[in-house]
């Protein structure tokens, strides 16, 4: 198997060149800013933690999404997503942290290292993408606003806004759409909160303004356009648990030997090769074992899936 992170890219392996020197030129005066005390957001060079394989391109990214908010088909997202508005754009971070608040995407963005990160990304539905994600880790949104002694968990919600997302009055779904983490899987490095692909602002389809990312889990996990943040010491509601506990755990962990009841999950079909393509077989984690497996030290991966 290829080496599945590489330490040595840069913003370029992934880019388009036209957005690659626009960046360079941009980063340049943004850093021209910061000394002149402009606040912004930072930059870094690609993660560590980046796969190899072959990023999916932008237009796949883009138009096959699930995103129920703006209907069930795959193209619904591309199709009605561009209604939403998202600025001005606030999270509210509260429960038990040191500092409870509404914070502005401005705030939040003015405190981060921005870096790009090209993570695997499956589907329950056992498809999957390769996507070069911008973003920062939640574990620094965390240590920002400041965990309280006793916090186990962190609990998200999606925005309502019916007006602007069509697929919320179905009632099929209870909104607002809810997930939750464990708060060391919160924490962990991996974990990152995506503002942007390919080095642009993240489209509406895929979650604007700011979204979850968890690339060892399925990607309902990654809650798109969250408005609510909140610590708790209790294991949140997560909506497809409370739709159909026995298809979608808690946990919901990349497992190929954990089939779905109505589906295997062993193999997956890369967007983008066709539906003729040969599937290629699923990786534990997602092929993240290395880095996540002691999170579930001792547990049953088939009863906590």
């Amino acid at each position: 198997m290829a080496n599945r992170y590489k330490s040595d890219l840069s913003w370029s392996d992934v880019t388009p060149a036209e957005v690659f020197f626009n960046r360079r030129k941009f980063m340049t005066g943004a850093a021209a800013l910061a000394a002149g005390g402009i606040a912004g957001p930072a930059f870094a060079a690609a993660s560590k933690f980046s796969t190899d394989e072959e990023p999916n391109k932008w237009d796949e990214i883009t138009n096959y999404n699930n995103f129920y908010e703006f209907g069930t088909g795959k193209t619904d997202p591309s199709e009605y997503a561009g209604a939403l508005t998202t600025s001005p754009w606030k999270i509210e971070i509260e429960g038990m942290v040191d500092k409870p608040g509404s914070y502005s995407y401005e705030d939040i963005m003015a405190n981060m290292t921005v870096e790009e990160r090209i993570y695997r990304f499956r589907c329950v539905e056992a498809w999957s993408m390769i996507i070069p994600w911008n973003g920062f880790e939640l574990a620094d949104l965390l240590n920002m606003v400041g965990v309280q002694d006793g916090a186990k968990y962190v609990a998200f919600e999606t925005l309502v806004r019916p007006e602007e997302m069509w697929g919320q009055k179905r009632n099929f779904i209870p909104w607002p759409y809810r997930e939750g983490l464990r708060l060391d899987e919160a924490m962990h490095p991996l974990t990152m909160m995506a503002t942007g692909i390919y080095g642009k602002d993240i489209p509406n389809q895929n979650g604007a303004p700011m979204r979850l990312v968890v690339p060892w889990k399925y990607g309902f996990k990654s809650i798109k356009s969250i408005v609510k943040i909140r610590l708790t010491d209790e294991q949140p509601e997560t909506s497809w648990n409370m739709i159909n506990a026995p298809e979608y755990g808690f946990y919901s962990n990349v497992n190929p030997d954990v089939d779905h009841p109505r589906w295997s999950q062993a193999s997956e079909r890369r967007v983008g090769g066709g539906l003729l393509a040969k599937r290629i077989p699923t990786l534990k984690f997602n092929g993240y074992e290395e880095e996540v497996a002691g999170l579930y030290e001792g547990m049953d991966l088939a009863k906590f899936f």
